[in-house]
């Protein structure tokens, strides 16, 4: 499986990876507990089972075009299901909304078969905070960083592809190093 994924800029993805390290000390479930190198805040814009090179191509230049791109991370959603999750809301603007339909767009017409809940009258884009199977349906509030109760404003800088396969990534464009900590 093959990602497309935005990155947000070096201070937010700082605070991003502090909001975990927080959680963590908090002994709630975290993403500071996935050491991979590849393992960073973003936003999937899809997944598709290949990325041929007519498909990075497109993608180069839709992400050429729509990076920088200003957000705002505002509110906490909570995904159920075999795995459960705890991700800050991207709300997203009708220029972010755009970005994400032209990438659509490229990968439906040259990837094959994506997955739908990426389709664009399904996305709801985040940045993960923690996975967990053992979690309750909702963190409990009070140990959650107050942090992210407060508005953030940011900008995406970046893309890449995420080949789960190979725990490999891929550069599609802009600001793709992450900061140091």
């Amino acid at each position: 499986m093959r990602t497309v994924e935005l990155l947000p800029d070096a201070a937010t993805e700082l605070h991003v990876r502090e909001m975990w390290r927080r959680m963590a000390a908090a002994g709630l479930p975290s993403l500071a507990e996935h050491r991979h190198p590849t393992n960073r805040p973003h936003v999937t814009l899809a997944t598709c089972e290949d990325l041929p090179p007519s498909a990075r191509a497109g993608l180069v230049a839709v992400l050429g075009n729509g990076l920088p791109a200003p957000f705002r991370l505002d509110g906490l959603l909570h995904f159920a299901g075999r795995t459960r999750v705890l991700a800050w809301r991207v709300v997203a603007d009708a220029e972010l909304t755009e970005l994400h339909r032209q990438v659509w767009d490229v990968l439906a017409s040259t990837a094959g078969l994506l997955n739908p809940l990426h389709a664009p009258e399904r996305w709801t884009p985040h940045l993960t905070l923690a996975r967990s199977r053992h979690a309750p349906s909702r963190w409990p509030a009070h140990l959650l960083p107050a942090a992210l109760r407060d508005p953030w404003e940011a900008t995406f800088t970046g893309a890449r592809s995420y080949d789960s396969t190979t725990r490999t990534v891929e550069s599609l464009g802009g600001e793709t190093r992450p900061p140091a900590d």
